[in-house]
């Protein structure tokens, strides 16, 4: 599965992306940013993205919104240090799947990749 791992902390990407690889998933592309992000998505075709909120250039939401207005279906899940529950509404209105606050452990990551992808398969 091609995952696209949108973060503007480099350490934070190389923790996802280990996680990531403990779970079984080694098709990575990283994005240090929303614009970033947007000028890769067309080339690597991600099948699950995982998105921060707060980045420089071009936050999480406002990438969430921008790629939703040309692709409704790929998962997205708001991995993000913003836990108030306002927050969580509008990304999940803008278009995310699931929501995982940071700092988290691999097994939630995990969970809620899972989930996130059950729900599409239904």
């Amino acid at each position: 599965m091609r995952i696209l791992l949108i973060d503007d902390s480099k350490t934070m990407r190389n923790i996802q992306r280990s996680v990531l690889g403990q779970l079984g998933h080694t098709q990575v592309e990283e994005a240090c940013d929303g614009l970033d992000a947007l000028n890769k998505v067309g080339s690597f075709q991600p099948e699950l993205i995982l998105v921060d909120w707060n980045m420089p250039n071009m936050d999480g939401l406002s990438f969430v919104k921008e790629f939703r207005k040309t692709n409704k279906t790929t998962p997205m899940i708001m991995v993000t240090t913003e836990s108030e529950k306002a927050r969580v509404i509008d990304a999940i209105k803008a278009g995310v799947q699931n929501y995982v606050v940071k700092p988290f452990t691999p097994d939630l990551l995990g969970q809620r990749i899972t989930e996130t992808l059950a729900k599409r398969a239904a």
